[in-house]
Formats: C-alpha cells, structure tokens, sequence
C-alpha cells in the first residue's frame, strides 16, 4: 500500500466534499461527491461511509477499485488518490463508522463501510517541477 505525505494528508483534512469515481466491470463510470471520508492514522487507508450509494455500490460489488480527488481552494496542490475496496456491513469497524456518521443525524443510514486501500497517488496539477498525470507514489 502506499502513504500519504505530510502535506497531502494536510491538504486531505482540508477537503469538505471528495469526488469519489468507480466504474462498473464493464467500465461504465461513475462519479459522486461524498462528505464522509476520513484519512486513517496509517496514512494508506481512507474510510467512506456509505450512506446513499446506488450505481457507486452496484461499481464497487463488480470492480472494487476506487478513485478520489483532492483539490480545492485552500488546497496547496492536488491530487488523484486510487485505492483497492473492501465493503464492510459489519464488525469494529464498521460499528466505529457507523457511530460517526449517526452522530451527524439520524437522516444518514449508514448503510456500509467502503474501506479504501491506497495504491497510487498522481499530480493533477502542472507546475513545481510535476506533470498532470505523474505519478507520486
């Protein structure tokens, strides 16, 4: 797995809404913005809840690879972050999530836990001696 810098884990806190992208297993795609996405203390695991998610679920039961974006106003650069998936509907973890999301309302089910594994990271940015589409880690 890979890890976040320092910096890209500063500019990940900063991030209110993710675009989170998947794509079926015949590669029909499929982008969403989510607001419940939290880094892990490891630096290499994010935590998704899922809370709403249709053809993003159907996407990631055929084709568990995700992708998300880091970018924004207060955002010092940014990033693609790429991710292998595990779904979680139940344990520590899952009960961990869960507890989190209720405690921002009752309006949120909290149906599932998109565990994702980050394998690449690449610039999204031109400039300070990158390229879009580099790979950083």
């Amino acid at each position: 797995m890979v890890k976040l810098t320092d910096e890209m884990k500063e500019d990940f806190a900063k991030m209110k809404i993710f675009p989170f992208a998947t794509a079926s297993k015949g590669g029909d795609p499929n982008v969403i913005p989510i607001g419940m996405c939290n880094l892990q203390e490891d630096g290499e695991t994010i935590w998704i809840a899922d809370n709403y998610f249709h053809k993003t679920r159907n996407n990631l039961d055929e084709n568990p690879r995700g992708a998300i974006y880091v970018w924004g106003p207060e955002i010092r650069d940014c990033y693609q972050i790429k991710g292998d998936i595990e779904i979680k509907t139940e344990g520590d973890d899952y009960e961990k999530m869960y507890k989190m999301v209720k405690s921002r309302g009752d309006r949120f089910p909290a149906k599932a836990l998109v565990v994702m594994k980050i394998t690449e990271v690449y610039e999204c940015k031109p400039g300070a001696g990158t390229e879009p589409g580099e790979r950083l880690l």
